[in-house]
């Protein structure tokens, strides 16, 4: 689930379209008719995500794809229906998009029950921060919520994009799995499965309902898929929406088959979803809610994501405190300016300073992290020039190792039985409440 590169291409027009999937939604971000300088050019698809110099461009992205912005109305509705602080990532508008969200909180405020979906591409041997940040997102919704978590890893779409064997993908599978684990979901309300151990019967029910009702010219618009591609690109894409519907699993959802789904993922999955939603109903079922965030960008700078293919763009949860501390103050892109005597005169530019962007995804206080942007009279800030970029980089190198630490003590408690009761199929009755 990986994405990056820089390819620009034209988009595709789009046949056998419904709501769910309007010409406005042709994913490759190259529209010629009032277009902005940050917006042309860029490309966001569940396996390329680029842009020209300035970034993605989320409002373009809102606008083609069919969602909705999520606004403080709702970041205050989570917050009284689950009775505690909204995450820094909502409040901060990092999961700033949605599909159906209040249908979700509108069940839950009545009494009625949902349940998660998240998941993960395992193609490296570990993961790195914008790898953790939909899996800390959904640990605080379930944790919120009280409700139950299905985790896909799609070692069979590595396998088929990757140059790596089945055997290789099924041990990196498991290897990412005690990374998920290490984020502390409840076991009692967790179910973790790989495709090529998981997939048959309902499931697979199931991804022959999506086949028989999804087109060629569909996924051509949607994905890109082109004639040339071999057929396992073109199933693949069934095999993502099938757990959007609970009868895949009938070891926990059985007889509640229109059980609502809600999925936390970044907002370059969205094609996948809203090919799911154009089929759920045609074949009984309920469509699923999304909840998008945006992409963590790269130590390079917001035109790409990480990407595990680069470990100089990355910071991986198995660095140590010196490793994040030569990454950061050697790739960290920075907004400062060329001098202390310039950058005292003119200050940093937030827009493009990586450090800064780090930390809104993970200093937790949200005064300090006000206080090092805006400018105070008594204080140094970072906008008005009164803090040095090595400062800034300083103080992020402190929060990245105390969250990798943490993170590394806890992978290292998780055992291959763990992973193996993770995986295990059996019923949660207490997956609810």
């Amino acid at each position: 689930m990986e994405a990056g590169g820089a390819q620009r291409e034209a988009a595709q027009p789009v046949l056998n379209v419904s709501e769910e999937t309007p010409v406005a939604g042709v994913l490759r971000a190259v529209d010629t008719e009032e277009e902005t300088p940050a917006a042309a050019g860029q490309v966001v698809t569940p396996y390329e995500v680029s842009a020209p110099v300035g970034g993605i461009d989320y409002e373009k992205l809102i606008n083609q794809f069919g969602c909705e912005r999520i606004d403080a109305a709702i970041v205050d509705r989570i917050s009284c229906l689950t009775a505690r602080p909204p995450h820094r990532f909502l409040r901060r508008g990092i999961f700033f998009a949605h599909r159906d969200l209040n249908t979700i909180l509108d069940l839950y405020e009545a009494g009625e029950k949902f349940y998660l979906y998240t998941g993960r591409g395992p193609s490296s041997e570990s993961l790195h921060l914008g790898h953790l940040i939909p899996f800390m997102f959904t640990k605080y919704l379930q944790d919120a919520f009280k409700v139950p978590l299905v985790i896909q890893l799609t070692d069979d779409e590595k396998f088929l994009w990757k140059n790596l064997t089945i055997a290789e993908c099924k041990r990196l599978a498991r290897e990412n799995a005690k990374d998920i684990i290490a984020c502390g979901f409840d076991i009692e309300r967790t179910f973790i499965f790989t495709d090529i151990n998981y997939i048959g019967r309902e499931f697979y029910e199931n991804m022959l309902q999506v086949q028989k009702r999804v087109t060629f010219n569909k996924l051509k618009a949607l994905l890109g898929i082109t004639p040339e591609d071999h057929i396992g690109k073109v199933i693949f894409p069934s095999v993502q929406a099938a757990p959007s519907f609970p009868s895949s699993f009938p070891h926990l959802f059985s007889g509640n088959d229109q059980l609502r789904c809600l999925i936390p993922c970044a907002i370059d999955q969205d094609p996948y979803f809203r090919m799911t939603r154009d089929v759920a109903q045609k074949i009984g079922f309920q469509k699923p809610s999304l909840i998008e965030s945006s992409f963590f960008p790269a130590l390079q700078g917001e035109n790409t994501k990480m990407s595990a293919s680069d470990p100089n763009s990355a910071i991986y949860v198995t660095d140590s405190s010196k490793q994040i501390k030569t990454k950061v103050n050697k790739y960290a892109l920075s907004g400062g300016q060329d001098s202390v005597l310039l950058h005292r005169k003119l200050g940093a530019n937030l827009d493009v300073d990586v450090p800064i962007k780090y930390l809104n995804f993970f200093l937790e206080d949200d005064d300090e992290l006000e206080h090092i942007k805006k400018y105070e009279t008594q204080h140094q800030e970072y906008k008005e020039g009164r803090m040095l970029t090595g400062e800034v980089k300083q103080r992020l190198v402190e929060v990245l190792s105390e969250l990798v630490a943490t993170h590394q003590r806890a992978r290292a408690q998780v055992t291959e039985e763990m992973v193996d009761a993770f995986m295990a199929l059996r019923p949660l009755p207490n997956m609810f409440g």
